[in-house]
């Protein structure tokens, strides 16, 4: 029986089954002599096992680990090795993953608001919270504190946006004095904080306070449409390479970017907005994507015919104008629709820009986390 094999016969056993792998594994790479003599000493260990007979063991075993240690030199650096090939092969999914199934995808503005949240800034006239108040803040909210004071009577010369490792975003505010840094984009600066060139500034006014509300960060589902057609009311993403309307109003040197929108209009249909509702096709639309923004309730406005400071947009401007979405191409409004940039003013999405549906919130843990409708 196996529990009563002499150990001495185990060990031969396992260094046969292991010379054996090594041997399928390299001989190819040997010269004919070398494989030769592998193979005879492997034959000479079986015939060892055969016999159980110790010392014949002994020397046949002595004779496979010191040829074999010729043949198959130690691997130097070999868990290096296998940490790199590890990472890469963690990378290749992680891309495949991405470009495949499902896309982080960072929202940028509040043209989506309140389905969808960009970064916001919320000036406090209370300090920030203790250290440990904080960390806590920005892993379950996105919450970031910022709290700057002048040193003294200073005018702010100009706001400049740049990254940290590429990844921290700050902006270099220059007065006549100097130079402060801030951890916050420059746009949220000036809208929400109110720090623009040309504000002075006396000893000891505060330039920024508050906290920095990081946009929500969702889950783009790339593989859905491979199998069916976007849907009416589907919150989506896509890229804005082609869309003549918002490439001309782009920074060129950063390229096309990525826009996420409510699916308002599937080609052929006709739309008309009348605020606060939205008529497709002659009818207010049942999806409940729709709803709640006509309700006009809990945040959100309605449809309008233009911007918050009463300028109609170039299609759908007024309630009597209407709009046909050609083929192939799809009409996107945003639900924050006073203060969204959209088909309203740049036309509609070509099909092949769609990148996926916006799917889920993961951060940050807010009332919004969860499934996208």
């Amino acid at each position: 029986m196996f529990f009563f094999t002499p150990r001495y016969l185990k060990a031969a056993r396992e260094l046969r089954a292991a010379a054996q792998k090594l041997f399928h594994y390299h001989c190819d790479l040997w010269s004919r002599e070398q494989s030769d003599e592998a193979r005879h000493a492997l034959q000479a260990l079986e015939t060892a096992l055969k016999i159980k007979k110790a010392e014949p063991l002994a020397l046949a075993q002595e004779k496979v680990e010191t040829l074999f240690s010729s043949l198959v030199p130690a691997r130097r650096h070999h868990v290096l090795a296998e940490n790199v090939e590890s990472i890469v092969i963690a990378i290749v999914l992680a891309v495949g993953f991405q470009a495949y199934l499902l896309k982080p995808f960072r929202i940028p503005t509040g043209s989506m608001q309140p389905t969808l949240y960009g970064m916001t800034g919320h000036p406090e006239a209370t300090l920030p919270p203790s250290p440990l108040a904080r960390a806590f803040d920005f892993v379950r909210l996105g919450r970031s504190y910022i709290s700057v004071q002048a040193k003294q009577e200073e005018e702010i010369l100009s706001l400049e946006e740049k990254t940290f490792l590429n990844f921290f975003t700050f902006t270099k505010v220059t007065t006549s004095l100097g130079s402060y840094s801030l951890f916050t984009p420059r746009d949220v600066l000036i809208r929400d904080f109110k720090v623009r060139p040309g504000r002075i500034l006396s000893p000891g006014e505060i330039i920024a306070q508050g906290y920095v509300q990081a946009g929500d960060q969702i889950f783009v589902d790339r593989m859905s449409y491979a199998f069916c057609n976007p849907k009416a009311a589907d919150v989506f993403v896509f890229i804005t390479s082609g869309i003549a309307g918002i490439e001309m109003r782009l920074d060129p040197a950063l390229g096309s970017q990525y826009y996420v929108k409510r699916l308002a209009g599937l080609a052929g249909q006709t739309l008309r907005i009348d605020p606060p509702r939205l008529f497709i096709d002659g009818s207010i639309p049942h999806q409940a994507g729709f709803l709640k923004v006509i309700s006009a309730i809990h945040g959100y406005r309605g449809y309008s015919n233009g911007t918050a400071s009463g300028d109609s947009s170039p299609y759908l401007g007024s309630p009597e104008e209407t709009f046909t979405v050609p083929s192939e191409s799809f009409f996107a409004l945003g639900d924050n629709s006073y203060n969204s940039s959209d088909s309203r003013y740049w036309g509609v999405v070509p099909e092949h820009n769609v990148i996926g549906r916006a799917f889920f919130v993961y951060w940050p843990f807010s009332s919004r986390w969860g499934l996208i409708h």
